[in-house]
């Protein structure tokens, strides 16, 4: 139908360590984005001048990735100017939020062409810099104010808390979730060994002329027992003592790492495509976006997986895939549980654990990874779900075509 969104294409950079001295870590967050938009255009053979929009998330929107980034980049990029950008923030979900936002542009009519995008350089720009410090983490001003914490007067809690709070209460233990953190890296070192990621990554060339091809966050021979050496990584002896019943399992190794990265995607209607004699390689079938427990904020994938399937008419065994992001172990493994998911489906490239969680860019990252898994699997139905931070999550529904 003329009106369908669809995927034409998806790019990425590959994924730095998010600490100085990572890959990535030389280059603004601007020209990281410019990157990959760049390469987009470029790769599609497209005249960027026909782009009506980009929409693209980011998180610490502060300092270098302040002053609407999505608008710099495309102007760093080469577009010309008369092509708009703007940036958004839906915590960790904010890239899949702007493929939302881009594909109901294209449905509605008001759109053609759009390209939905993101970036974080949290080398450059720390997490919880655009806050002033992390509610419960550490100084700096509170950005929640008195009739916040006059609702939530147990006081709120930073992820990691969160995810140790969700360990308690669905019984997860700490073995489960290193065994789900090693398993993320051998899937994803098989996945770059067969060569599955090279159709979405595109080279990053540094100042000192060397190119970034590869994922720096995957470690090969990661297994459960080097994981299990690992302290935990949110302890402290003030949250100990507020929290006494709680082990503590959450660590560094069956968390995402600090990542650097950007990512984008072109989204034409159907008939543009076509006329443009671009090939759509999926479409963009369901949408769902909901409020969690602030909490326990992690867990909103599972009533915005449950919405998403009610509003779509498919149901969980209808699916070939799904992406369920590892922000932490705790996450899919709760939503396998309560989905009664197949295991086997979940994150078969390996997720953010071993790939990385570039905030801002993961949304369109993790929509990237599941098409081509798609398309190589022969499967026709994807699924895409984020937790997001303060208590949300995304979920989409795409249909390989």
């Amino acid at each position: 139908m003329s009106n369908d969104a669809v995927i034409v294409d998806v790019v990425r950079t590959a994924s730095g360590r998010g600490k100085p001295g990572g890959a990535l870590s030389g280059v603004h967050p601007a020209d990281l984005l410019a990157g990959v938009l760049r390469e987009l255009v470029s790769r599609n053979d497209l005249d960027p001048a026909l782009v009506e929009d980009v929409i693209g998330g980011c998180v610490s929107q502060v300092g270098e990735q302040s002053y609407n980034i999505v608008r710099t980049a495309l102007l760093s990029a080469g577009f010309p100017e008369s092509v708009p950008g703007t940036t958004i923030d839906r915590q960790c979900g904010s890239s899949q939020q702007a493929a939302t936002f881009a594909a109901q542009a294209v449905m509605s009519g008001s759109c053609d062409v759009v390209i939905a995008c993101g970036v974080e350089s949290m080398s450059r720009v720390p997490l919880g810099s655009s806050l002033g410090g992390a509610p419960g983490s550490g100084p700096g001003q509170d950005p929640h104010g008195s009739l916040m914490h006059a609702r939530y007067p147990q006081g709120l809690v930073n992820q990691g808390v969160s995810a140790e709070l969700i360990n308690q209460h669905w019984r997860l233990g700490r073995g489960e979730l290193d065994t789900f953190a090693a398993r993320s890296h051998r899937l994803a070192a098989a996945a770059a060994g067969r060569g599955d990621f090279d159709g979405e990554l595109r080279p990053t060339t540094l100042a000192d002329g060397r190119t970034v091809t590869d994922d720096e966050t995957i470690r090969p021979g990661t297994t459960h027992d080097s994981l299990a050496a690992l302290p935990p990584a949110f302890r402290t002896d003030a949250l100990a003592a507020r929290f006494p019943k709680l082990d503590w399992h959450i660590t560094a190794g069956n968390s995402s790492p600090l990542t650097d990265g950007a990512s984008a995607a072109l989204i034409m209607s159907a008939k543009r495509a076509a006329q443009l004699g671009l090939n759509p390689r999926a479409r963009f079938h369901s949408f769902a976006v909901t409020g969690s427990d602030p909490h326990l904020m992690l867990t909103g994938v599972i009533p915005a997986t449950r919405r998403i399937l009610e509003r779509s008419g498919l149901g969980i065994d209808d699916l070939d895939a799904y992406e369920v992001n590892e922000a932490f172990a705790s996450v899919p493994l709760v939503w396998l549980r309560e989905m009664h998911a197949d295991p086997a489906l979940l994150n078969p490239r390996g997720g953010a654990i071993a790939l990385g969680h570039a905030l801002g860019s993961s949304g369109t990252r993790l929509l990237g990874t599941l098409l081509n898994h798609l398309e190589l699997s022969g499967g026709r139905w994807g699924l895409q779900t984020m937790c997001e931070g303060g208590g949300m999550a995304n979920a989409t529904i795409i249909e390989r075509l």
